[in-house]
């Protein structure tokens, strides 16, 4: 397979990353963050799966569309992905939402978020385009998809995932014909439609989108003109091709990565605390469903130089002990008891605490005596003494966020609160 003398497309390609996201359903955790900031599996933050699949493609072009609460998310990108050289024609590019266009326009949807910076795109000089959202946790080659692109000659091609047809309404979903290529686009369907010789699966979108940079040019800018378009990829840009040109799928499993050790390809959208909680606690399995510890494909982020964990007394009641958990730098477990949990960075557990499937996000404090069960504590949080989570839906109620599945969220306003109340 032959693509002209530069054989990697990946060097052809820039990756423009869609990072505006508000995550409200993440609830209290994106009060001060984007949600592709918010920190995952215990170094990381959500948008280092994104940014690191580019990279370990070979992709060396990048730009980051930021909109809501992005300092946190840019200071992240300034911290831990500066290492893109210009003179060796690597870019990495931040554009916020800075109404470059006109003063009272922000990015109106996710296709207007590249059409303000088409400029920006032009001066790499790039053939193709993979637009990427940056708030899902998955690994994958985008070469392979690039390559998939090119073969067919499709206007766009759509990274598509299978899920049951009982889950589908969640998604933009595809009927597709025999050969791969889209000829319907659903976005959220009631009743969604099955895959050939598979009737209860549908293929669902990523949102992930392969483009030719001339041909989305194009489209943007007339998309730019039309005053019924929401501007958006999902609503308006791919059913226009669906119906006009040519659309094509890519299923993940194609160019997945798996270190041997992963059954099925994993891709998660930690878009609600339910789900947030359970795909960093997932870490914690004896064989879990993703493989973080694959040093072929590394989860590039910023890290911190902090001294190694430490776990301190060993007296009955009152030991430092972690089992089956995952524990970061600069953790210190004081006497304290942690199972089934996730610490991160710079954590301090005291004595007589416990924790049991527990996500402590970086320097969070436990006080002695606490006992947290099924919960997410926020960074910085210092938990009182004596606090007993998980125990009392009523009373994790009363004082927290607790969710459907009965996981508690907790932020230091919420602790805060609690202690003015109570005096």
């Amino acid at each position: 397979m032959d693509h002209g003398p530069n054989r990697r497309l990946s060097s052809q390609a820039m990756a423009f990353v869609l990072a505006g996201g508000r995550g409200s359903r993440l609830k209290e955790l994106t009060d001060k963050r984007a949600k592709p900031a918010v920190y995952f599996g215990g170094k990381t933050r959500i948008i280092d799966f994104a940014l690191s699949n580019a990279l370990n493609s070979g992709i060396r072009k990048m730009a980051i569309a930021t909109q809501y609460k992005a300092h946190s998310l840019i200071r992240h990108m300034q911290r831990g992905w500066s290492f893109f050289r210009a003179e060796r024609n690597e870019y990495l590019d931040i554009l916020p939402a800075s109404q470059r266009v006109a003063e009272n326009k922000w990015y109106l949807g996710t296709a207007d978020a590249v059409t303000q910076n088409i400029d920006i795109v032009d001066s790499y000089g790039v053939k193709y385009i993979i637009v990427l959202a940056g708030d899902h946790i998955y690994k994958m080659d985008y070469e392979i998809m690039l390559a998939a692109h090119v073969d067919s000659g499709a206007d766009v091609t759509i990274g598509c995932l299978t899920v049951p047809r009982a889950e589908a309404s969640a998604f933009g979903v595809m009927d597709i014909a025999d050969d791969g290529r889209i000829t319907a686009f659903l976005e959220k369907p009631k009743d969604p439609p099955g895959m050939p010789g598979d009737p209860d699966h549908t293929l669902a979108s990523m949102g992930i989108y392969v483009f030719d940079w001339d041909f989305l040019r194009d489209l943007l800018i007339r998309d730019a003109e039309d005053p019924n378009s929401s501007h958006d990829f999902g609503h308006d840009l791919i059913p226009d091709i669906v119906k006009n040109g040519k659309a094509m799928a890519h299923r993940f499993s194609e160019s997945c990565v798996r270190s041997g050790l992963e059954e099925e390809p994993y891709w998660r959208d930690v878009g609600t605390i339910d789900a947030f909680w359970q795909a960093n606690i997932d870490l914690t399995d004896f064989v879990p469903k993703l493989d973080i510890y694959d040093n072929t494909w590394p989860i590039w982020t910023y890290a911190e130089l902090v001294p190694p964990a430490k776990f301190i007394h060993d007296e009955e009641g009152r030991r430092g002990m972690a089992v089956s958990s995952l524990v970061a730098g600069d953790c210190i477990v004081s006497g304290s008891d942690v199972k089934n949990s996730l610490l991160f960075t710079g954590v301090r557990a005291h004595s007589f605490s416990t924790l049991e499937y527990a996500v402590v996000l970086p320097y969070a404090q436990v006080g002695r005596k606490s006992q947290l069960k099924n919960c997410v504590i926020d960074r910085g949080v210092i938990i009182p003494e004596g606090l007993v989570v998980g125990e009392d839906p009523d009373e994790d109620g009363k004082w927290f966020r607790r969710s459907e599945n009965g996981i508690v969220l907790i932020t230091q306003e919420m602790i805060d609160a609690r202690a003015a109340k109570l005096g």
